[in-house]
């Protein structure tokens, strides 16, 4: 395992380094798994930068042979005045993101087509701090075979539809002139990121087009903000999608395999997005650059995408208690066998009733789709869960003491308590619930909201009950 830990950081060439590849150092996670706090996204209130960096990266030739490797070919802003120590810092940081925006190793050639391309990153630090890489690949203007270049915003801030749209802009100023690029970016980097429900409005002037308002709204259910659901309903069924999320309720490896960087991004960022208000804390990879395939044999739980052109080394390696997703047939190549039986039978019959009846009322709109898939799986956790903050006992410090058996105990159906039972062993559930053994009243967010919904229709449903008998 510790060797396996270093031929990855050796791989990245960060051996040194704090920050570690993509959703975490992966040489840290496999020692101390609560560090790697990559899919926790804050709710951030509004007025923050919207980002830190824009890269363009390219392909270049290497010093020997005629091999490709990517590299930084334009930064902006430029970052100077730093002291020694945060140099150091953000040039670790710089040198890790090229891998990752060209994952696809020895496919790296001069090409006359290629596939536009959407995806996203997450590099973290060992303090559990973290910034998103969003990438749109594309060929420049030509003719003849020309290198693929990928546009990288990085930003602390999670919120995918948003910077897609900002990408778009980027995208469509490249097809004129990189020159007109920078101006809309220093825009961009001077307006405060808005909060939920907000929209900042931008003036950028695009030559033979004259000055354009560009307006950014920020989805109001912050929650979902980070997430498209889309692909994840075109490549799967719900009784899929049920027992991915299943198995990674319990924290097992996960593996997903697709053609393209987009649909690999999407897919595991809405599994993971089904978990909420949990966060997954394990070893969490939208796409495995190849020279970190190596993952995939780590005994501990992880969630990663696999370019379908490595699925025979995928095949091939030693794994165990792995769900194999093959995103492009719609099919589990590898599974456990007992996924349908992890969650409470009844609760599953509502999430897919829920599903069917959602999706045939919803719109097109993905901020209509994601609220119809997320909402079953925050109301199955509300019926199994949500009953926690009564049994966090207060001292007289302040501090809480989560009472576990009593909190599973509490529950009437024995198909419930078995399942809370297991799920009050994650990392997942430990976590949270040692937040809330910090806070002294419960986050008034959207999962709240959601406890408070279901306590009120409990007590309407008794005095019906009680007028009935």
């Amino acid at each position: 395992m510790d060797g396996l830990g270093r031929r990855l950081r050796a791989s990245l060439r960060l051996k040194r380094g704090r920050w570690g590849p993509s959703q975490e150092n992966l040489g840290e996670v496999v020692k101390e798994p609560e560090r790697a706090l990559e899919h926790c996204l804050p709710n951030f209130a509004g007025g923050q930068h919207f980002f830190e960096y824009l890269l363009v990266v390219s392909l270049k030739k290497k010093h020997s042979g005629e091999d490709y490797e990517p590299r930084i070919i334009y930064q902006f802003p430029k970052r100077e005045n730093l002291l020694r120590g945060q140099q150091e810092e953000e040039e670790r940081l710089l040198g890790a993101i090229p891998l990752f925006c060209f994952p696809d190793g020895n496919e790296r050639a001069p090409l006359t087509e290629c596939p536009r391309e959407t995806f996203s990153f997450v590099l973290t630090n060992v303090d559990g701090s973290r910034k998103i890489g969003y990438c749109r690949r594309l060929l420049p203007a030509g003719r003849g075979p020309r290198l693929p270049r990928v546009y990288c915003i990085v930003s602390c801030i999670g919120c995918f539809g948003l910077f897609s749209k900002i990408l778009d802009e980027v995208e469509k100023r490249h097809q004129i002139s990189t020159a007109i690029i920078y101006p809309f970016m220093q825009g961009l980097r001077e307006a405060a990121f808005p909060a939920p429900g907000k929209t900042v409005t931008l003036k950028s002037f695009i030559p033979d087009s004259g000055t354009e308002f560009i307006s950014l709204t920020r989805p109001l259910d912050s929650h979902l903000e980070h997430v498209d659901f889309s692909s994840l309903m075109c490549c799967l069924s719900f009784e899929q999608i049920l027992q991915i999320f299943a198995s990674a309720v319990l924290e097992r490896r996960i593996i997903f395999l697709a053609e393209g960087l987009s649909t690999l991004s999407q897919c595991i960022h809405a599994t993971a997005a089904l978990l909420y208000p949990f966060s997954w804390a394990h070893t969490y990879i939208p796409v495995v650059p190849e020279s970190l395939l190596g993952t995939v044999c780590c005994p501990t739980p992880f969630m990663v995408g696999v370019q379908m052109r490595f699925r025979q080394e995928v095949l091939d390696s030693p794994m165990e208690e792995v769900l194999l997703v093959d995103l492009c047939e719609g099919t589990f190549l590898m599974s456990v066998g007992d996924e349908k039986d992890i969650l409470p039978p009844k609760l599953q019959d509502d999430i897919l009733e829920s599903l069917s009846q959602g999706i045939k009322e919803s719109q097109t709109a993905s901020e209509k789709i994601n609220e119809h898939v997320s909402r079953p799986f925050v109301q199955f956790f509300v019926k199994t869960v949500g009953h926690y903050a009564s049994y966090i006992k207060r001292e007289a410090n302040g501090q809480g003491r989560f009472q576990e058996r009593a909190f599973y105990k509490a529950l009437t159906s024995k198909a419930n308590r078995r399942f809370v039972k297991k799920f009050v062993k994650t990392q997942l559930f430990s976590l949270f619930i040692q937040e809330a053994e910090k806070s002294k009243n419960p986050p008034a967010d959207y999962f709240q909201k959601k406890i408070l919904e279901y306590e009120e229709q409990k007590k309407q449903k008794k005095p019906k009950e009680k007028t009935v008998k």
